[in-house]
């Protein structure tokens, strides 16, 4: 029982590090931080001005450019 706790436990956490690494809305994209990259970056500026000097870009996040559209038309009766 304890060797299950904690392992959910180190899980749970290892979750919870890793999640804001990947919260922003823009990414370092290109040659030496890959695809998608670091995604880290709340601003288009701040990712620009990490990415200036390097052989990378910027561009959105995949997780919040494609992220679930919420659904309005349950709440207007469609």
């Amino acid at each position: 029982m304890r060797i299950a706790v904690a392992t959910f436990v180190i899980t749970l956490a290892a979750t919870l590090i890793s999640a804001p690494a990947s919260a922003g809305k823009y990414c370092l994209q290109g040659a030496d931080a890959g695809y998608p990259g670091d995604c880290s970056f709340s601003t288009y500026a701040q990712c620009m001005a990490t990415a200036s000097g390097t052989f990378n870009d910027c561009g959105i996040n995949p997780r919040y450019a494609y992220k679930r559209q919420r659904s309005y038309s349950r709440y207007r009766g469609y």
